[in-house]
């Protein structure tokens, strides 16, 4: 089942990307407060892709003078636009539009684009011995040394740690994981959905190394109807991680029964999610 979804996650990212190419026929869903930046970014090292980036401002963005927390997400075609999505979109926009007419709340989301056929790559820390991939490491360092000094210098953020978030799905997930892990005094705010623990053993021995974190939030979710062993694998690193000394409070472990690999159940967690990692009542 494991090897179902890695073909049916990259397949799907892969026609995604085709599609993506002949969008002007689709109506676009994207909210009037999504945009892609006119910069695009090449990742030295990574492939010769040029990566570009969907930005989510919040309504009130232009009226104000305030600072936003910032959450970085990965997948960004399938975030923000049933036009560029594949097999539908999270609806990141609107439901953060929503959580803004309810509570006043606001939030930045900066969405990159996966490579299509290079996704595989770009979202796995490790190699896998019959898969490959591996180049999730100079994926991370992008983001952290490049992409978020270009975003702080370009819009009112608020930069700390305790504001900046990540998260991602299945692979995404995987990576998004590891970004958290690794550069704890850069993410505060971790969500890790659907992820594919699976990929490689070695985030056991990572987690046992780099998981006794103080300031670090993380929500794990996963859905029962995901495959074989999706939820015995999360629920595995759930253990890890509090045996390194996660904090318990900062940790959210979340299996719903109904759940499936796909958007539409991440799309339904989102606010959840958001609103646990951020402390939004």
């Amino acid at each position: 089942m494991k090897i179902f979804y890695f073909f049916l996650i990259t397949t799907v990212f892969t026609i995604s990307s085709l599609f993506s190419q002949n969008t002007a026929e689709k109506k676009s869903t994207a909210s009037a407060n999504v945009s892609l930046l006119k910069k695009e970014f090449v990742i030295p090292n990574l492939n010769a892709i040029s990566h570009k980036v969907w930005i989510y401002l919040p309504p009130n963005y232009e009226k104000s003078s305030k600072k936003y927390p910032v959450i970085y997400m990965h997948d960004a075609q399938n975030l923000f636009d049933a036009a560029t999505s594949y097999a539908g979109e999270w609806e990141v926009d609107e439901t953060l539009n929503k959580l803004y007419e309810n509570t006043g709340k606001g939030f930045i989301v900066v969405g990159i684009e996966n490579g299509g056929e290079e996704r595989l790559n770009e979202y796995t820390p490790w190699k896998n011995e019959k898969y490959g991939g591996g180049k999730g490491t100079i994926y991370m360092d992008f983001i952290v040394n490049s992409l978020k000094p270009y975003i702080d210098a370009n819009y009112r953020t608020k930069k700390q740690q305790k504001h900046t978030g990540l998260i991602g799905s299945s692979l995404g997930g995987l990576i998004s994981y590891y970004g958290g892990l690794e550069y704890p005094k850069t993410f505060g705010k971790i969500g890790a959905l659907s992820t594919s623990f699976w990929f490689s053993e070695k985030v056991v021995d990572f987690t046992l190394e780099k998981g006794n974190l103080k300031d670090t939030k993380l929500f794990l979710l996963v859905g029962g109807k995901e495959g074989d062993d999706t939820d015995k694998d999360t629920q595995k690193m759930e253990k890890l991680l509090l045996k390194t000394g996660f904090k318990p409070k900062n940790l959210n472990t979340k299996i719903n029964p109904e759940g499936q690999h796909n958007e539409a159940f991440w799309r339904s967690e989102f606010l959840e999610i958001v609103s646990w990692l951020y402390h939004l009542k």
